[in-house]
């Protein structure tokens, strides 16, 4: 059972969203980078979700970034090899997803599905494996329903493998599923820190503001 704890007080605010500066599942993890994913519907700005991404921050993640010290954001948010390190790197990762707007879980779902799996055929990594992987998330989401500030949230531990996923709404208990898949657990880390086909432009803002400035000399 993926258990989620906020262990400061202190929030960062992304759209009306308070967002904890830490959370933990074993290490304390900070949050690295925050933002939204949206659409514009005849000039109108439809906001979906906050997201936090939280790292833990530790000299490994420097060590396992050092060939970008000295970089500028505008390079970073251009380097792809940036993002698949971020992705590949040996630390516990989490993302924090606030709903905003209510939508039903199986659009979410079917939304993952079709960016990870074609994200997997780009990279000639999709067989059988991957597809069981994929339909076991689309069926966990299949029967939720998305209210305002419910909360997604991925758990991605610093040995590579594995996904944990969880869903929580209105004060109720949490539920889980596990992604026991390498290849879709990394590609649903690049569905939001993915760089340019990001599902979250703001967010991967954010995090190329905040990783040059750790990487600055």
């Amino acid at each position: 059972m993926l258990h989620v704890s906020e262990t400061e007080k202190v929030t960062v605010e992304a759209e009306g969203i308070a967002l904890p500066a830490e959370m933990a599942v074993g290490k304390p993890l900070s949050l690295l980078a925050h933002g939204i994913t949206d659409i514009e519907i005849h000039f109108l700005q439809i906001k979906y979700n906050a997201i936090g991404a939280y790292f833990e921050k530790s000299h490994v993640l420097l060590e396992h970034l050092e060939k970008w010290n000295g970089s500028k954001a505008e390079e970073l948010v251009e380097d792809d090899a940036f993002f698949q390190a971020l992705v590949s790197a040996p630390v516990e990762k989490l993302f924090r997803v606030v709903v905003i707007m209510e939508i039903k879980g199986s659009q979410y779902g079917v939304q993952l599905e079709s960016s990870v799996r074609d994200r997997l055929v780009a990279a000639d990594k999709y067989e059988d494996d991957e597809e069981e992987a994929l339909e076991k998330v689309t069926e966990f989401f299949q029967s939720k329903y998305f209210k305002p500030n419910s909360v997604i949230t991925f758990h991605f531990p610093a040995t590579p493998g594995t996904a944990e996923i969880s869903f929580a709404t209105e004060g109720k208990d949490e539920v889980n599923v596990t992604v026991e898949n390498e290849n879709v657990a990394a590609m649903i880390q690049k569905w939001y820190l993915g760089g340019a086909s990001a599902a979250s432009p703001t967010t991967v803002r954010s995090l190329v503001d905040h990783f040059a400035a750790l990487l600055s000399p």
